[in-house]
């Protein structure tokens, strides 16, 4: 089975991006969701296991909460309050999320620093 993560944004995309596999597909909802939009990624989802990564403020729980009613199985993930969305939090936060998630054997660990 195929796993996909839906995020918000092409940045928040370009961030998991930089720590997850390419077997990993990243998918965009660009804000909010209407029923062509929703039918358009049902359709690119197929029957991948699916990971919903939304931004902690108003818009996030909004699109988190149709999301959820489209992908009832959709294993949750989440970024702290405060952080400047998926994008703004810090690479071992979502590192953090990611493993917690189950998700270890996609991330692309940064090199140990040297300092």
């Amino acid at each position: 089975m195929s796993i996909c993560v839906i995020v918000e944004g092409k940045n928040d995309r370009s961030k998991l991006r930089r720590l997850l596999s390419e077997d990993v597909r990243i998918y965009c909802t660009f804000g909010t969701l209407n029923s062509l939009k929703l039918e358009a990624l049902r359709k690119k989802v197929k029957d991948d296991e699916v990971y919903l990564f939304m931004d902690n403020d108003a818009s996030g729980k909004k699109i988190r909460g149709v999301l959820r009613d489209a992908f009832p199985d959709a294993e949750q993930i989440y970024t702290r309050r405060g952080y400047a969305g998926v994008e703004g939090t810090p690479d071992e936060y979502v590192i953090a999320q990611l493993e917690k998630a189950g998700l270890e054997e996609y991330i692309l660990y940064p090199p140990a620093s040297l300092y």
